[in-house]
């Protein structure tokens, strides 16, 4: 089966050069083009794509709006790469909290893009190092998260809190596993576990929920609570 896109775009050159790179890949299917948010919102209703790539600076309704409304109306059955000519911050971490499964500039090399697509599409979360600590960065610049941990944390075992933690900080399951001494499998378990009960879309998520808790403090450790039992 293809994995069906949708390419949303301002810039009608843009939608055409993204449009004939990812139908290179015979299995990838672009089913439409949106030259602003309110197209690309409605497109995607009635069209249901897999994946829909998402350009943020649109006129009328822009792409940070527009992710928002396709998460909160689709939810997993459509997921959201934001492509972007701008890295700034504050462009990274909103678009992540609106819901979106990854961040790529568009100087990234056409063999990079479609691979993030086939992430995005299998359901996995794309965030570069580079782009995380952008984020975490710009936790630094706003204000404290509150103090009291959510009741959530406390269905986390202490081995899936210590894995939270370290994912926190924008590590992959192999540096996760080397940290910990643990096999990539039982990551790859403990993060699944973790998205389950704190009901997080994917591993992006996962990193916001930390901070925005207090469960990591930026520039710090993290919280003293160490979570339940082992696991």
């Amino acid at each position: 089966m293809s994995t069906r896109l949708l390419v949303a775009d301002d810039q009608p050159l843009v939608r055409v050069g993204l449009t004939k790179i990812l139908e290179a890949r015979p299995d990838f299917e672009v089913v439409a083009e949106a030259a602003d948010g309110v197209q690309a919102v409605d497109a995607t209703a009635r069209l249901r794509p897999d994946v829909v790539l998402m350009d943020i600076r649109m006129p009328g309704m822009d792409g940070l709006e527009a992710t928002r409304r396709i998460v909160d109306r689709s939810g997993p059955a459509t997921r959201v790469l934001v492509l972007t000519t701008f890295g700034r911050n504050e462009y990274v971490y909103e678009a992540l909290r609106a819901g979106a499964s990854g961040f790529l500039l568009k100087d990234t090399p056409p063999e990079e893009l479609l691979a993030a697509v086939e992430i995005v599409a299998r359901g996995d979360a794309l965030l570069a190092p580079a782009i995380t600590r952008n984020v975490i960065e710009e936790f630094v610049r706003r204000p404290p998260p509150p103090q009291q941990p959510p009741a959530k944390l406390e269905q986390l075992t202490a081995r899936e809190t210590e894995v939270l933690h370290v994912l926190a900080r924008g590590h992959s399951n192999a540096d996760i596993a080397k940290e910990l001494y643990i096999t990539e499998a039982t990551v790859r378990t403990h993060v699944l576990h973790v998205l389950q009960k704190l009901e997080l879309r994917d591993r992006i998520h996962a990193v916001i929920y930390a901070y925005e808790t207090g469960l990591i403090q930026p520039g710090g450790q993290g919280s003293a609570r160490s979570g339940g039992g082992d696991g």
